[in-house]
């Protein structure tokens, strides 16, 4: 029996009766997303703890000028790389100004804070606490939110919507409060995200700080229901528009303006964005562009359906995967990899890490949904060309792909980042679900060159050592990331996945009949095996005192029998190693993938219930929100590779992976689990 994929996702769209102050309900179309208070705006944003963000992947900027600084102008610091020194910018050394400079710019904008403002009788603004009987509803099936609420004892109405192909909201309020001038709706912009190292401070906005920007307004002529607004901040600008059914626009300051409705119960208007020129529609064009997309969303690529099980976790496992399947949209759906937070707010200044980026955007294959895949993949061929400069800089061949960037791809300086490895054959990984999901010569010559230039690297990366006989890798910072580059060598997860990604290059050069490079052949043959003692896998061969010293952060080595087929690893030692790390691990400092992850490494090794106790761990990391955000911490309360993972681990414990394809094959089979599944593809 087909699902009911409406009933499905209507028993998980979120409602609340009060202030969420964790869990604002945000909408958006991958490209650019608002997120709301209980208002279906943004009029109480000192309510709640997460930043209340009107983000889009355009909006950026550069404090002071988009090249105050350049890479070059930082400390480098020399690693041995088995034959040769290699340089990368990891320390401020004598020059933290351009260090952190260049880690904090550009940085994502927050484009405007969109509020009501609601008055008394006296015309006094109103107080928070002068709201009651609130009501929202996030609408999955339609991309809405619905806010109800009364003011002063006045009912008060209102509809939020997004387009879906732009950067725009739609919005419709009803009340007798508007009949009787007590309502205004207010546009205000601030400077900048503040500039600061700390991360509480790094998320806050800029207020009062009038001559570091411009807002240049205008009403268009012969409409007076259109304001054009003009944004300037240093050398970075985009354009609003501002469209009401009736009303009358006001300048309340440089960097304010407020809407004044006209005596009627119902006003609508619609506030578009764009980096040049903005074009806003009409309420009822926005709304049905919404429910358009959404309709099709749902209706279209896989789904599960938990309601006939009886095990006491089923529903909320449920909820967790179609508010997710929701989020990731918004957020990682667009034309460029999202930053941990997506759209919501920012994080590590708003900028891309690409490590991250399987987590983000591997579950759109494997649901049946590639095209969201292919979007942001191909923002991988824009940066084609200085990956495979920074490569070359650095003595190696091909393309290396860094792990923090800004949108056009440069790399920031770290202490961690320019180290960092396993974010390379993520390309190599991902077009090979592409294609497939789509089998063609097309596919393989559309991302053929992110194939080979990826693996290019990755050959000339590893190195040979003579008296063992195996290539290595040495000089890094595994996926987890506490570890010294200096001491690090042979973390089992990045072992098997350059052995994974040289495969896979390997494949595709015989389906395009090319001639393979006799060093792939070789890397894959005679690749070290991870090491293991006390029959545990370690964390890198360096590492004897993994389970007593560094048993915290990412227990990543999980992840070379679970994301991946682990061709290298031996099954009860990572069986042994899984359960040792379940019982051991400081999983409070662990985060939100590491719990899928495990998740997945139980699947493959037979383990279904030992598969659902990693994924539903009653632990702060692996905490989901009302309204369906991974919740890590009071400094990161989105965390979009959680969400991520948990649809990237449903959809394998679902339909399996390639050779071992069977329905449900993550789950127990204790007749406690009754699932429905549709459209699944199974993980590699």
């Amino acid at each position: 029996m087909k699902i009911n994929r409406k009933k499905l996702i209507d028993r998980h769209s979120p409602v609340i009766d009060k202030v969420e102050s964790l869990s604002p309900f945000t909408i958006g179309n991958g490209t650019f997303a608002f997120t709301a208070d209980f208002t279906g705006l943004q009029t109480y944003p000192s309510l709640y703890k997460i930043p209340l963000g009107t983000q889009s992947e355009w909006g950026w900027n550069s404090t002071g000028g988009k090249n105050v600084y350049q890479l070059d102008d930082v400390s480098f610091q020399d690693l041995d790389a088995g034959h040769r020194s290699v340089s990368y910018p990891l320390y401020p050394e004598h020059r933290e100004k351009e260090y952190h400079w260049l880690r904090q710019n550009p940085h994502r904008l927050q484009l405007g804070q969109l509020s009501f403002v609601f008055l008394s009788e006296d015309q006094k603004e109103i107080e928070p606490s002068q709201i009651k009987e609130i009501s929202q509803k996030l609408n999955l099936w339609n991309g809405g939110l619905f806010s109800r609420f009364s003011v002063d004892g006045s009912l008060v109405e209102v509809e939020t919507f997004c387009d879906s192909q732009t950067d725009q909201l739609a919005v419709k309020v009803r009340s007798d409060l508007l009949e009787k001038n007590r309502i205004q709706i207010k546009l205000a912009f601030p400077s900048q995200m503040v500039a600061s190292n700390v991360w509480e401070e790094s998320i806050k906005l800029t207020w009062g700080d009038s001559e570091s920007h411009q807002t240049i307004a205008k009403l268009e002529e012969n409409d007076p229901n259109h304001l054009l607004i003009n944004r300037i901040i240093d050398e970075d600008q985009y354009q609003i528009r501002w469209r009401s059914q009736s009303g009358t626009y006001k300048e309340l300051n440089e960097h304010e303006w407020r809407l004044y409705p006209q005596k009627d119960r119902e006003l609508s208007f619609t506030i578009s964005f764009a980096p040049e020129r903005a074009n806003a529609s009409h309420f009822e064009q926005v709304e049905e562009s919404s429910s358009v997309f959404w309709k099709e969303y749902w209706q279209s690529g896989a789904a599960i359906d938990f309601s006939e099980s009886t095990d006491p976790r089923a529903f909320e496992l449920e909820r967790r995967v179609i508010l997710s399947q929701y989020l990731v949209v918004i957020n990682n759906g667009g034309n460029a990899p999202p930053q941990e937070t997506g759209l919501i707010y920012n994080s590590w200044f708003g900028k891309f890490h690409l490590e991250m980026y399987w987590w983000h955007v591997a579950h759109f294959a494997l649901w049946g949904r590639p095209h969201f895949l292919e979007k942001s993949l191909s923002w991988y061929l824009t940066i084609l060309d200085s990956a495979k400069q920074l490569a070359s800089s650095q003595g190696y061949e091909g393309a290396r792909w860094p792990k923090m960037v800004d949108h056009t791809g440069k790399q920031s300086p770290s202490p961690i980042a320019p180290v960092l490895i396993w974010q390379q054959p993520h390309p190599i990984a991902l077009s090979e679900l592409l294609y497939l999901a789509n089998p063609t010569k097309e596919t393989l010559d559309c991302w053929r060159e992110l194939v080979f230039e990826s693996a290019s690297f990755m050959a000339s990366y590893a190195v040979w050592n003579e008296r063992k006989q195996t290539f290595e890798l040495g000089t890094l910072i595994p996926a987890q990331e506490c570890h010294l580059p200096e001491d690090s060598k042979n973390p089992p997860y990045e072992l098997e996945y350059w052995k994974f990604g040289l495969e896979i290059a390997i494949k595709w050069k015989e389906r395009l009949g090319e001639e393979i490079p006799a060093l792939w052949i070789k890397i894959v043959q005679k690749i070290q095996k991870p090491v293991f003692e006390n029959g545990l896998y370690l964390a890198h061969e360096n590492c004897p005192t993994t389970f007593e010293e560094f048993n915290h952060d990412h227990p990543s080595m999980v992840g070379a029998l679970g994301i991946l087929p682990g061709t290298l690893i031996e099954a009860p030692i990572m069986l042994n190693t899984l359960k040792k790390i379940k019982k051991d691990w400081q999983w409070q400092t662990a985060w939100g993938w590491d719990f899928p992850m495990c998740a997945m490494t139980a699947a493959r090794l037979k383990e279904p219930e030992l598969a659902l106790d990693f994924l539903l761990m009653d632990e702060q990391k692996n905490t989901y929100l009302i309204n369906g955000h991974n919740y890590q911490t009071d400094q990161l309360m989105a965390y979009l590779p959680g969400n991520g993972g948990l649809l990237i681990a449903i959809a394998m414990m679902a339909s399996g992976w390639q050779g071992e394809e069977e329905e449900a094959i993550g789950f127990p089979k204790n007749g406690k689990w009754k699932l429905k599944t549709e459209g699944f593809y199974p993980i590699l």
